[in-house]
């Protein structure tokens, strides 16, 4: 088995934007929500589920900022005051083993070289498999259903 990390997205784009009023968050493509259920509110920075009651934004985000035809950005939610997560190497929480996860493989030019679809239970197999590919740099995971990017995956 390949060691792989998980990681969060940095939260210090984040801190100044949940102090904009909704009509500005409005103008950048944003929106404040607050947690009605957990889980459904997965916040990319602390690779949790929010709490009912956690404030939270949702908006855009350049998660694949590279040159490249896979270029690309979606909808994400940030929690309000939590720091970037790491996650240990290895280890896997119910942020990601909960879910339907699109499995996305990159190469160093950034190109997607292999991608699959899996529960969150089988990810740990699937991230092993794509990580036997030496010509593998790196992984996405993403909301299989909604598509949303929830995480990268680093070789460790």
């Amino acid at each position: 088995m390949h060691s792989f990390q998980l990681i969060g997205i940095d939260h210090t784009p984040f801190e100044p934007l949940f102090e904009l009023s909704d009509e500005q968050l409005s103008h950048i493509g944003a929106e404040r929500h607050v947690a009605t259920r957990n889980p459904g509110f997965p916040c990319r920075v602390s690779l949790q589920d929010a709490k009912e009651g956690d404030e939270l934004l949702l908006l855009p985000f350049v998660h694949q900022p590279v040159i490249s035809p896979y270029h690309a950005s979606g909808p994400i939610f940030v929690r309000r005051g939590v720091k970037q997560r790491m996650l240990d190497i290895g280890e896997l929480t119910e942020y990601v083993t909960t879910r339907l996860l699109s499995v996305r493989a990159y190469d160093a030019a950034h190109m997607i070289i292999d991608a699959s679809v899996c529960e969150g239970i089988d990810v740990r197999a699937e991230i092993g498999r794509l990580l036997g590919d030496k010509l593998v740099a790196y992984i996405h995971l993403h909301n299989a259903k909604r598509g949303c990017f929830f995480c990268k995956v680093n070789r460790a």
